[in-house]
């Protein structure tokens, strides 16, 4: 549903998401903190490049990004040829590459959450020693729901933020930000939760 849904609302999207939300970019600012020189960074669920990945690439780090939608995916690769682009899904992606930096914003709960902790450990194994994490998970216990964005069907499901956390810690994260960027509402809005973390 979401690979197709993301592919029908390309134009839409690419619009919508040109600048950061919130306080996104001290999110990012924060991830990239003390990363040496040139670091290698993964976008996991990446979209466009913008506005994660154009800024990763303008500090002058080495971004590899992966994504499921080819339409999201031609605008990244036609803006940042110096980057790495890789159509798959997350769940699917593998590699023995390690990285000092791993993105997975507004990605992770679009899959089903009995996925996460596997997904998780799997993200902790491709980090280099000291690495570091951004993710964007459910603000809410809400059980697995369908909304719309730009008139297309999207699945959503997460843990909730407390249970996200522990599972980092039992990987041997902390938490560097831990935070609402979205409360949970009476309404549609199931909340959005932003966690930086590094390993210890």
């Amino acid at each position: 549903m979401n690979r197709d849904s993301y592919n029908a609302i390309a134009p839409s999207w690419d619009a919508a998401r040109a600048g950061f939300y919130g306080r996104e970019r001290d999110y990012l600012e924060t991830l990239l903190c003390g990363l040496p020189a040139g670091a290698k960074v993964l976008d996991l669920g990446c979209g466009t490049g913008r506005p994660i990945a154009e800024h990763i690439l303008a500090a002058g780090h080495a971004l590899t990004g992966i994504d499921q939608s080819e339409a999201l995916l031609a605008l990244a690769r036609e803006r940042f040829p110096q980057a790495t682009w890789i159509h798959t899904r997350i769940e699917s992606f593998s590699t023995e590459e390690r990285f000092h930096a791993i993105v997975c914003w507004d990605a992770l709960f679009h899959i089903d959450r009995t996925m996460h902790e596997t997904l998780l450990r799997r993200f902790r194994a491709m980090l280099l020693p000291g690495g570091r994490m951004m993710l964007t998970c459910g603000g809410s216990e809400h059980p697995a729901f369908t909304d719309t964005m730009f008139g297309q069907p999207f699945h959503y499901d997460s843990h909730p933020p407390e249970t996200v956390l522990e599972m980092l810690t039992g990987l041997g994260f902390e938490a560097l930000v831990s935070e609402f960027m979205n409360l949970p509402t009476s309404g549609r809005d199931k909340g959005r939760y932003a966690v930086v973390v590094r390993t210890t």
